[in-house]
């Protein structure tokens, strides 16, 4: 029961008092029995008017923070926006930080309020609990991929560069609990021991000690390590003697350690020192390979540019102008760079202006929708994890500008357009990426492109149309080559040789966005229509685009 209900209780029983004894003034023992009432009562309207006060100064204070960070947002808003913390933060205050808001809030009697944040909620974009998860999980990503340490990750530094304020207690703590329901107990202990380092320096804290030592001692326990789990356990029962859930880990800890010694005396007894036969604690850790171009490893570190074409390859690649015998372009020749042979990478440079850019990120933001993938089996369109970003298709008699650009794909490559996709344009958020995949369908993916009756993806364009300061790269794992976002470039390769046969060579992945808003744009061009433009060959292609 709230304390308002609680004070309207009080209030209404008085008046059922006064009712039911009437005349009190004629007797004084009556009268001595209203100044016990009274007491009663002055005590239930004090605590009620101190309960509000804590919560107008606990408000007050969300407001003071809600009004920092907007003045900062104001100022520049796809500048805040593009520093993942910034918008982990934002997605925060309006989950998990609102709903303590509104059940502040819903404790007074201030019903206007009320139907005012309602109203708010129903109408406009408000954030969900999946969202806060997303971009908790986005947190974790860039952290992982570009190893970053929690502690300054909460400082609000990338890569030894401060872009925002930093994280709360209670933000490190949301963090740990959004790990903790993903079953994710590494970055669950990480970031709950983050915030209870945080909390000891806070002098308004903004977590609980109880809560974060129970998270804290459960995912050290999943990680194996139950010494250190009860021993946390113990030291929450300290603070909380009573805690239920404390006392039956605590008695299950105590079991699990005396299983787990007896296993060990059994091992030992028979003479078996072999160190994998006695279950390791914590974390354990592997040699990265970076010579494996399916794995993880390679993919990772190429997104932190620790891994380079080797330099007798760099040797071989060449800059130079493109005509292709076209009157235009002998006047205006394209500047192509070579990235990479072989497969063939090549970097257009100046090849979409700012008005055109402007113009395809107008059109395309009202339609952006979660980017999909294509089921391998069904030929069907789906969201997946290992692509995250919005995406939005554009045809080319909707602007001027989208038709220019489907004429200078086919200015750059030699290939026509008239089986190619519309132009997807692709907007990353928090930690966007998209794992490493082909552009082309494998043979065992039957009905891809199906619907379309016009081949595979023989080519793909990709157009950059923003900046990113740190992460965005697009890797290629077997190339080993990394193409790093530039504004106004666009980057060109051929998925299939000339025999139709698909280049694996070309399996490539959009990196986690660290720092920045990621907007792209891609042609897919599929193989009908380009039987004179490129022919069919048993033979594998040699470098294409000359002078």
């Amino acid at each position: 029961m709230t304390k308002c209900h609680t004070f309207s209780l009080v209030i209404s029983l008085l008046f059922l008092s006064k009712s039911c004894r009437s005349e009190v003034f004629t007797a004084m023992v009556d009268l001595e029995d209203l100044l016990d009432t009274e007491h009663v009562l002055i005590n239930t309207l004090e605590n009620y008017v101190k309960a509000e006060e804590q919560k107008l100064e606990l408000l007050k204070r969300y407001i003071t923070l809600y009004q920092r960070q907007q003045n900062q947002a104001r100022d520049d808003p796809q500048e805040y926006l593009a520093n993942p913390i910034n918008a982990y933060t934002l997605v925060k205050r309006l989950t998990a930080d609102w709903t303590h808001v509104e059940a502040l809030v819903s404790t007074t009697l201030n019903a206007d309020t009320l139907a005012n944040i309602s109203y708010f909620k129903e109408h406009m974009k408000f954030p969900t609990d999946e969202d806060l998860n997303g971009a908790a999980v986005a947190l974790m990503r860039l952290q992982d991929t570009y190893r970053l340490d929690t502690s300054s990750l909460a400082r609000g530094e990338l890569n030894g560069v401060k872009y925002s304020t930093e994280l709360s207690a209670a933000d490190c703590f949301e963090l740990g609990r959004q790990s903790y329901n993903n079953a994710d107990y590494y970055h669950t202990q990480l970031w709950m021991e983050e915030a209870q380092a945080r909390l000891k320096r806070e002098s308004n804290k903004t977590a609980d000690q109880g809560d974060i030592l129970e998270y804290l001692a459960f995912s050290i326990y999943k990680q194996g390590n139950i010494a250190v789990a009860l021993d946390l356990t113990n030291k929450l029962l300290e603070l909380i003697p009573t805690h239920s859930r404390a006392l039956g880990n605590r008695v299950y800890y105590e079991d699990q350690l005396k299983e787990q010694e007896k296993v060990q005396n059994e091992i030992r007894k028979k003479g078996d020192d072999d160190s994998e036969a006695i279950e390791t604690i914590g974390v354990k850790f592997h040699k990265p390979n970076y010579d494996d171009p399916y794995g993880r490893d390679l993919y990772e570190a190429l997104c932190r540019g620790e891994v380079s074409t080797p330099v007798e390859m760099q040797a071989k690649l060449k800059c130079r102008y493109l005509t292709r015998n076209n009157p235009f372009l002998i006047i205006a020749p394209f500047k192509v760079e070579e990235a990479h042979l072989e497969p063939d990478l090549f970097i257009f440079h100046d090849v979409m202006s700012d008005n055109e850019i402007a113009t395809i990120k107008r059109l395309a933001h009202p339609r952006f929708r979660r980017a999909t993938v294509q089921n391998s089996e069904t030929g069907a369109l789906e969201t997946a994890q290992y692509r995250i970003s919005k995406s939005a298709w554009l045809k080319e008699e909707e602007h001027k500008h989208i038709a220019d650009v489907a004429q200078r794909v086919a200015d750059m490559t030699g290939l026509s357009m008239s089986t190619a996709e519309e132009l997807q344009v692709v907007n990353y958020g928090i930690g966007g990426h998209y794992d490493p995949h082909f552009d082309f369908a494998r043979k065992e993916e039957k009905n891809a492109f199906k619907n379309l009756g016009t081949g595979n993806r023989i080519a793909t364009v990709l157009f950059y149309m923003s900046d990113v300061p740190q992460g965005g790269a697009t890797v290629f794992p077997v190339a080993k080559t990394a193409l790093w976002p530039r504004k106004g470039t666009a980057a060109f390769w051929h998925n299939l040789f000339p025999s139709g046969e698909g280049d694996k060579r070309t399996r490539h992945a959009a990196c986690p966005v660290l720092a920045g808003s990621k907007w792209v744009s891609n042609k897919w061009i599929h193989e009908l229509g380009q039987e004179f433009r490129r022919q069919c060959t048993m033979e594998r292609p040699l470098p294409e685009l000359t002078a």
